[in-house]
């Protein structure tokens, strides 16, 4: 009879694990059908795990209609008072937006100090200022476009452009 128990544990533990995500190889499954077959009492122990897996699944949360929509009537009345004020300036103020440009104009400058532009210049001619001067460019480009991009409402109202 010990060779039973241990034999139904382990058919239980198969049948526990085969109402996971993936399916049981095909002999797995044979071997469990074939002893649900002869064991009345691992039968029973797995109508009960289907039950209560269809329970679990099925009937363990009842809908609730009436508390779904007062949450979402909460919800939508939550996110309808949290929209920004029109008049509220969005991103970085003027001011920082001017002295970070100023840094950024700094440092693009003075970068360069640094190289030895006598060694450069007879090395590779004066052909070596062209991708700075593309750099440079594109940085204060990009920056101009940021700026005036976060900017437009007020830029269009202080400069009359409707």
């Amino acid at each position: 009879m010990a060779k039973h128990t241990g034999l139904t544990a382990h058919v239980s533990e198969e049948i526990f694990e085969a109402s996971g995500e993936g399916p049981l190889p095909f002999l797995a499954r044979l071997r469990i059908s074939i002893h649900l077959f002869f064991c009345s009492r691992c039968a029973g122990e797995a109508k009960k795990m289907e039950l209560l897996h269809s329970v679990m699944i099925d009937d363990f949360f009842p809908s609730a209609p009436a508390l779904e929509d007062a949450i979402m009537q909460k919800i939508s009345a939550e996110t309808i008072d949290e929209e920004p004020a029109a008049d509220a300036p969005a991103g970085l103020s003027l001011r920082s937006w001017v002295i970070i440009g100023c840094f950024v104009l700094l440092s693009l400058s003075t970068a360069f100090f640094g190289m030895d532009f006598i060694n450069v210049a007879d090395a590779q001619g004066s052909s070596f200022l062209l991708p700075v001067g593309i750099t440079i460019g594109a940085v204060l480009t990009g920056y101009g476009a940021f700026f005036i991009g976060s900017h437009l409402k007020e830029l269009s109202s202080r400069f009359g452009i409707h």
